[in-house]
């Protein structure tokens, strides 16, 4: 587990760090492993020219301090400074560069990088928030512009600690004042000092940084702090551990799938190969769908058990007959995942109330899709959630930013917005005041119970497309049949999703792939991250 610090408790254990080791000398520290990873990125002989253009804080100071190693190492360096150095210790490092006749240039408009072989965004630092404007905006389009990290020609551009203009604990890009843009550094390189910040793997940073790497300089975290946790592959493999001959399909779980509708039948069929068919682990899958569907679903549901269950024109309802039913259905489950294409109704909504207050304390109870729709919408949603709760249910909610704008209550107009610019506060705040676990699904997936925060950032482009997140239901239903920790369980899932989108685009390509594409590649997935 990487740990992954918020911007606050970064500014915080720095500020404690300088009681014991100075500031200049941490700003030196930052300089030389930011210059380290540098020359191991473009190679030991690489000869510039370098531009470095600074802010006036301490992450321009980094900047000061990194075209001294340059000028030391022989390679020509220009100095771009925005504005003159605000902190005492960035003005000192800008004095040693004067001393050392590194020719700074003011930044003016028009000013050119291009005849630069590398370029040091050295202008904000996590601190940074806001909007952009003049000179640092122009500075950053500057450095757009003549940077390859997308094109494969042009600058080496290498950011000091994150990418100006990127949010260090969201990860958005910074509206540009008086326009509707929102931009920031396109790196080839990031180097974090002293731990990595969520803004390097949620939002846009996937698209913004191509490739990061955390520099360990001394700073050590707050005492009290808690440092979020960015899942590695050894963390995930801790859910999927060797079976034992001595078992049976009843030790890994019987799990139901409930969802499906005449519109969407195919997203109750995702989850069940994701489940079952693919192997993600369950010991026994009921896939439990409308029952004049059914005929439909069978071709495609061969290791699962096929529930019908009563509908109307394609569509569950829930009368007394469908109450006998979902009790015959959940009884004696590890799990239960509703709403994959469920589709919207009263009924929907009445099943929804229904799973929550008969879900026991031995069982996971999974909402996803029109499941979260419906929940949304009924009037006492929070109250059943939390009563659920306090009862021991094991509650999963794996929302995207639209449904838990809905869940939220935000406005239509600005929700999705809002939990995008403050991901991890919003939904560490919902899983504690209704004692669940929340799965926000973006390009970096968070995965929290209110008191332990999980990042896990495998995916790629390609998964987004219909059905990623039925597939996705599949596979937590399928490990939370013999993981109890609903959190472990999440993130582990997440994983191995993530991963077997990658490995299909890999084969298949970000444009055509299809989320049956990821269901076939779980297996190679599970293998990879097993060694089995």
């Amino acid at each position: 587990m990487i740990p992954v610090w918020s911007a606050e408790l970064m500014r915080k254990s720095d500020e404690r760090t300088t009681e014991r080791i100075t500031a200049v000398e941490l700003m030196g520290r930052a300089a030389e492993r930011i210059f380290e990873a540098v020359l191991a990125a473009v190679g030991q002989e690489f000869g510039g020219p370098a531009a470095v253009v600074c802010g006036s804080g301490n992450n321009g100071g980094d900047g000061y301090a990194l075209a001294l190693l340059f000028r030391d190492a022989g390679i020509p360096v220009t100095l771009f400074p925005l504005s003159p150095p605000k902190s005492d210790t960035a003005a000192h490092y800008a004095g040693l560069c004067e001393s050392a006749g590194i020719p700074a240039v003011p930044w003016g408009a028009g000013q050119d990088l291009s005849s630069y072989a590398l370029i040091a965004d050295c202008v904000f630092g996590t601190g940074f928030s806001g909007a952009l404007k003049p000179p640092a905006s122009d500075a950053i389009r500057e450095i757009n512009r003549c940077g390859g990290s997308r094109e494969g020609s042009g600058a080496f551009v290498v950011s000091a600690d994150i990418n100006s203009g990127l949010n260090a604990d969201s990860g958005m890009a910074a509206p540009v004042e008086g326009s509707g843009e929102r931009f920031c550094v396109r790196s080839d390189l990031t180097v974090s000092v002293g731990a990595f910040q969520p803004g390097h793997f949620l939002g846009m940073a996937k698209d913004a940084v191509r490739r990061k790497l955390s520099a360990d300089i001394g700073i050590e975290c707050l005492p009290g702090g808690r440092p979020f946790g960015l899942v590695e592959a050894e963390d995930a493999a801790l859910a999927f551990p060797p079976r034992l001959n001595f078992s049976n399909k009843s030790d890994y779980g019987y799990i139901a799938l409930i969802g499906g509708s005449d519109r969407y039948s195919g997203a109750v069929r995702l989850a069940s190969l994701a489940c079952a068919a693919m192997r993600s682990g369950a010991g026994v899958v009921k896939t439990a769908a409308p029952a004049s569907l059914c005929p439909l679903i069978a071709p495609s549901i061969l290791e699962a058990t096929l529930f019908p269950l009563p509908d109307r024109d394609g569509k569950l309802i829930f009368d007394a007959a469908a109450s006998d039913a979902l009790e015959e259905l959940t009884r004696g489950l590890r799990s239960v995942a509703f709403g994959m294409g469920a589709g919207l109704s009263p009924d929907t909504e009445k099943i929804v109330s229904w799973l929550l207050e008969h879900c026991p304390d031995t069982q996971a109870l999974l909402l996803d899709a029109d499941g979260l729709n419906a929940l949304s919408r009924l009037g006492d949603g929070s109250d059943r959630l939390k009563r659920a709760s306090d009862r021991g249910a094991k509650l999963v909610l794996t929302p995207h930013t639209m449904e838990f704008s809905r869940l939220l209550r935000l406005p239509r107009e600005t929700g999705v917005s809002e939990i995008l610019e403050n991901p991890i506060p919003l939904a560490e705040s919902f899983a504690r005041e209704h004692g669940v676990t929340l799965l926000l699904k973006g390009p970096t997936t968070v995965v929290t119970d209110g008191a332990r925060t999980l990042l896990i950032d495998r995916g790629c482009p390609g998964m987004a497309t219909a059905g990623s997140g039925d597939v996705l239901s599949g596979i937590l239903a399928a490990v939370s049949g013999w993981v109890r920790d609903p959190l472990e369980a999440a993130a582990s899932a997440a994983w191995v999703n993530g991963r077997a989108g990658e490995l299909a685009q890999e084969e298949i390509g970000d444009v055509s792939m299809t989320a049956g594409d990821t269901v076939r590649h779980i297996p190679a997935a599970i293998r990879e991250l097993t060694g089995r």
